[in-house]
C-alpha cells in the first residue's frame, strides 16, 4: 500500500545509491531515476546532489525523507491492524539470531512486535549460525534468523530481508566517494572479523572467487564485532568489510563512507528457518508480521 514512488525514494535515500535501490527494488536503474524525476517535478525541487561517484539528499530530499519514514510507519500499522482486529495472543516465543540480525534488524522488529501484542513474551538467544540451527533442531528455541549458509533436512528455509557487505571506510578518508579495483585492497590497511567468523569466512570465500590471495593482503588487526570495527575506522584510514544494515546510521551521519569496488559485489539473504511441520500459532504470527511490517 505503500506508494510506490515514495517507496523508490525511500530506499535510494536509505541505501544513498541508485544502483543498490535498482537491486534491491528489482527495477532497472533507468526506472528509479525516473521515479525520482517524477517527484522532483512533482514538488519543484532537487532530492539528491551527487559527489563524485556518491549521492547525497539535499535539504528538501531530507525534510522528504523523514516524511517518507512516518507515511511508510502509517501505512504498515494501518495494514497491520487490520488484519489483527480482535486477536488476542499470549505465550512465549523463542528466538535464535545470528549477531548482525540479533544487533541490527531485530530490536526494532521486536519492539514493534511487543507494542501489539504486550501478553506474548520474548527470548532472544544470539549465537552464530551452526549454534541456531542445533538449538532448533533440539527445540530449544521455536525459530531462528541467521546470515550464514546453513542446510539441514530437518529445517525449513525461507527467504527473510536482503543484505549487502560493503567497503567501508572514515567519511574524510582521501579514497571516500572513490571507486577502487578489486585489486587495489592489496595496497589498503584492512580490519577483519575474528577467525572463524561466519561472515568474515563468506567475505573471503567472495574475495577469493575474484582471484584475491588472502595471505597477500595488508590485514592490520582483528575485531571480534561490528560496532568495535566501526569505532576503530573512526580514528584510523583502515578500512573493513560491513554489512549495510550495520551502518545505516553512520552513513545518514556522514561519519563512514562506502568505498565501491568495480564489478565487485558480497550480496547475501537472511533466513528464517523453522523445523519441518506443524507450526505454533505464535510462530505463525510472527511469521505473518515479518510479511506485513517488514
Amino acid at each position: 500500500m505503500f506508494d510506490y514512488r515514495l517507496k523508490v525514494f525511500y530506499t535510494v535515500a536509505t541505501r544513498l545509491s541508485f544502483t543498490k535501490a535498482a537491486q534491491e527494488l528489482h527495477i532497472s536503474q533507468p526506472a528509479v531515476t525516473k521515479h525520482i524525476k517524477e517527484i522532483e517535478q512533482q514538488f519543484n525541487t532537487k532530492l539528491f546532489d551527487r559527489k563524485g561517484t556518491s549521492i547525497q539528499l539535499t535539504q528538501s530530499g531530507k525534510i522528504l525523507y523523514d516524511y517518507a519514514v512516518k507515511i511508510r510507519s502509517i501505512y504498515r500499522d494501518l495494514e497491520f491492524e487490520i488484519h489483527q482486529v480482535n486477536q488476542k495472543q499470549k505465550g512465549k516465543l523463542r528466538i535464535g539470531a545470528s549477531t548482525t540480525v540479533a544487533h541490527y534488524i531485530l530490536p526494532e522488529i521486536l519492539a514493534t512486535f511487543h507494542a501489539y501484542y504486550k501478553d506474548i513474551q520474548i527470548e532472544l538467544l544470539t549465537h552464530n549460525t551452526e549454534t541456531i540451527s542445533s538449538l532448533l533442531e533440539n527445540h530449544t528455541i521455536d525459530l531462528g534468523i541467521i546470515e550464514g549458509a546453513s542446510q539441514s533436512s530437518l529445517l525449513e528455509y525461507h527467504p527473510f530481508k536482503k543484505d549487502e557487505i560493503v567497503l567501508v571506510a572514515q567519511a574524510q578518508h582521501p579514497l571516500a566517494n572513490t571507486t577502487l579495483k578489486v585489486n587495489d585492497l592489496y595496497a589498503m590497511e584492512l580490519v577483519f572479523r575474528e577467525p572463524g567468523s561466519g561472515t568474515q569466512e563468506f567475505i573471503e570465500k567472495h574475495l577469493q572467487d575474484k582471484g584475491i590471495i588472502l595471505d597477500k593482503l595488508q590485514v592490520i588487526m582483528h575485531l571480534g564485532s561490528s560496532e568495535s570495527i566501526k569505532n576503530y575506522l573512526l580514528h584510523s584510514q583502515a578500512m573493513a568489510f560491513l554489512s549495510i544494515s550495520s551502518i545505516f546510521q553512520e552513513l545518514q551521519n556522514h561519519t563512514l563512507s562506502i568505498i565501491d569496488i568495480k564489478n565487485f559485489n558480497i550480496n547475501r539473504t537472511f533466513q528464517l528457518i523453522l523445523p519441518k511441520g506443524e507450526r505454533s500459532e505464535l510462530i505463525t504470527l510472527f511469521m505473518r508480521f515479518l510479511t506485513y511490517n517488514f
